[in-house]
């Protein structure tokens, strides 16, 4: 089954409440016949149009081709959480790559946050970026483990975060799950349909050309081939993430698509204060992360379910709201107005794939849930790449990003064993 197509129909976004607020444009044009460029990008997500952005801005002929619509994917339906660090701690990295390059990966992560707010400042101020995301432990044992690790991102990078222990955390999010956590006030949140908007409209104006409903069939070096048209280019990007089909079995062997949920409830009113009392994003340290945050016009927004086939499991709401009323007993039988899913890529580790794959081919992919902020970094550091400064590339390139076991036949099978166990010690409280 091809996740393009699995759950969606062609060129039409989700009924999420991102595509209900957003502005949508006109479609624009499918790759009809020949053209050359410098660079063709395979996907229009915030990787793909990152890439297509900053490879324009450096001087680089650009054509970016779409299967669906500009955001179609993950960068248009996600939690919109814009978080810091990678999705391994930096002792787990410092331990397996060294002090030094964990540092320099560190830093990485922090140009990630300040180029998404510079982003979004230039091209989306619409997507209303906000400080804040409160990441909440379940145990005591966690809360300590969450207050050592700010400690240490404190003594070693100088990285400041707030830990609230279970009552000044119940006063922001009022839950009574959580036994604490870390308040980080220089991640934050999004809509992230309007950013990834955003981006094409600042990718086209640097003079990047992008193609929809242009579903890619074939990649090989120097050439790109749709259904109707065929693009030549020096340099080809693969930046299909979750929803990338099998053009590349050193990325499909690397890249697994699995799908997460959102709803978004009626607008709370008065009742939104017993919620959250503050305007910041929540992820808690579930295996299967809980995520959610208050919307502009007063929603709760809550993300909290996964799976892992293609496609959707028959009942998606009942689910999420089975997740959201244990979390709020207050919301019990709260209206919800919309709810959606998308389909995201993951690696074994959690951590991106940035690799070349073949002469004048590099593929991205694999952000694992935590790429709001890296992708736009990634493209940035591929565009560098494409350009001839390939050093940032490369230390990205570093990060232990290994093949599933059982190949891609047998991958999803194991990994739904893996992820069945591990939900069932979330239910548990293992």
């Amino acid at each position: 089954m091809n996740p393009l197509y699995r759950n969606d129909q062609p060129g039409a976004f989700p009924q999420s409440y991102y595509a209900a607020t957003a502005e949508i444009p006109a479609p624009r044009a499918s790759l009809q016949g020949e053209d050359q460029t410098d660079l063709v990008v395979v996907g229009a997500g915030y990787t793909g149009l990152s890439t297509a952005l900053h490879a324009a801005r450096l001087g680089l002929s650009v054509v970016v081709v779409e299967a669906h619509r500009v955001g179609f994917g993950a960068s248009g339906r996600n939690g919109g959480q814009v978080g810091t660090g990678w999705n391994k701690d930096q002792r787990w990295l410092a331990a397996r790559l060294g002090a030094d390059d964990a540092r320099r990966l560190w830093d990485l992560t922090e140009e990630a946050k300040e180029l998404t707010r510079e982003l979004v400042a230039d091209f989306a101020p619409d997507a209303g970026y906000k400080p804040g995301v409160l990441q909440g432990e379940w145990t005591d044992a966690g809360a300590r483990d969450a207050k050592d690790y700010g400690a240490w991102l404190s003594d070693t990078y100088g990285y400041e975060t707030e830990f609230l222990d279970r009552a000044a955390f119940q006063d922001i999010c009022k839950s009574k799950v959580y036994a604490g956590g870390v308040m980080d006030w220089d991640a934050g949140h999004l809509h992230p349909l309007r950013y990834v908007l955003g981006l094409a409209r600042g990718a086209e104006a640097a003079g990047a050309r992008i193609f929809e409903m242009s579903e890619v069939l074939h990649v090989e070096d120097g050439k790109v081939r749709t259904a109707k048209g065929v693009v030549k280019a020096d340099h080809v990007v693969i930046a299909g993430n979750g929803y990338l089909p099998d053009l590349n079995t050193q990325v499909s062997s690397r890249v697994m698509p699995i799908n997460s949920f959102i709803a978004a409830t009626e607008p709370l009113g008065a009742q939104a204060i017993d919620v959250l009392s503050k305007d910041v994003a929540v992820a808690d340290d579930k295996f299967v992360v809980n995520y959610f945050r208050l919307s502009e016009d007063g929603r709760l927004l809550f993300g909290g379910r996964e799976n892992y086939g293609i496609g959707y499991p028959s009942d998606i709401l009942g689910a999420l709201r089975r997740r959201m009323e244990r979390l709020f007993p207050q919301l019990a039988g709260v209206g919800i107005d919309y709810h959606w899913g998308g389909t995201l890529g993951i690696t074994m580790s959690r951590l991106p794939m940035l690799r070349r794959v073949s002469p004048g081919v590099l593929a991205v992919g694999g952000f694992s849930g935590h790429g709001v902020a890296l992708t736009g970094l990634a493209g940035k550091v591929i565009a560098e790449a494409v350009a001839g400064q390939a050093g940032r590339f490369d230390l990205m390139s570093s990060l232990p990003v290994h093949s599933f076991p059982g190949g891609k036949r047998a991958r999803a099978p194991l990994l739904t064993l893996a992820m069945t166990w591990y939900s069932l010690r979330d239910r548990l409280g293992i």
